[in-house]
């Protein structure tokens, strides 16, 4: 008996400092980018140390893939939730449009699109551009379904609508971060609507 509990507890034990590390490099990946995310600021981050780290992890870049799978899986389960969501096609767009988010701090998907150490490795740009793809297929399967009901005005192209959308989105980012208010975020996002509203029969 004492010995399953001392494996139990050793089990829960490494996976929460395996948690640790991957959640603290996702904060890190966020704030610094991949050249400002070291070892030592992932395990300080963490509370873990160096022997924990390179236990679970051969070392950066797997620990990095770890994290970045994890935060487009994340930011996937997010829009499906908005975008799988009741109502017209209009609708859950607009409400993916005005969901809640941390303008400022910027997209942790998009950003890294803008990291270079990130975007030369094909292992560590895959889970981004498979999550940006598949925003802009969900997206564009919503559009169609409003083309195909009747609710939308042709002609328009789904995939374009889509990709207008993402690019949208992160082009909001990008401005409210210039700006430092997310009130530039807020008018891209406001300009959108206000032109696919038009398309949109009432």
């Amino acid at each position: 008996m004492t010995t399953r509990t001392s494996t139990s507890a050793a089990a829960g034990t490494t996976a929460s400092a395996s948690e640790r590390l991957v959640e603290a490099t996702r904060e890190l990946l966020w704030e610094r980018g991949y050249v400002g995310t070291s070892p030592k600021a992932i395990q300080q981050a963490a509370g873990a140390g160096q022997g924990s780290m390179y236990h679970h992890f051969t070392g950066k870049p797997d620990l990095a893939l770890a994290a970045i799978r994890r935060t487009a899986d994340e930011l996937r389960a997010g829009a499906e939730r908005v975008l799988g969501g009741p109502g017209s096609a209009y609708a859950r767009i607009e409400a993916y449009l005005l969901r809640e988010r941390d303008v400022l701090r910027g997209c942790p998907v998009g950003r890294l699109t803008m990291d270079p150490d990130v975007v030369v490795s094909d292992e560590l740009r895959a889970p981004v551009d498979e999550t940006l793809h598949w925003l802009r297929g969900r997206l564009a399967g919503i559009v169609q379904e409003g083309l195909d009901d009747g609710e939308f005005e042709g002609p328009l192209s789904a995939e374009e609508i889509a990709s207008t959308v993402v690019a949208t989105v992160q082009g909001g980012y990008v401005l409210a971060r210039a700006s430092g208010s997310p009130a530039a975020f807020d008018t891209a996002v406001r300009g959108l609507l206000a032109l696919l509203s038009a398309r949109t029969r009432h």
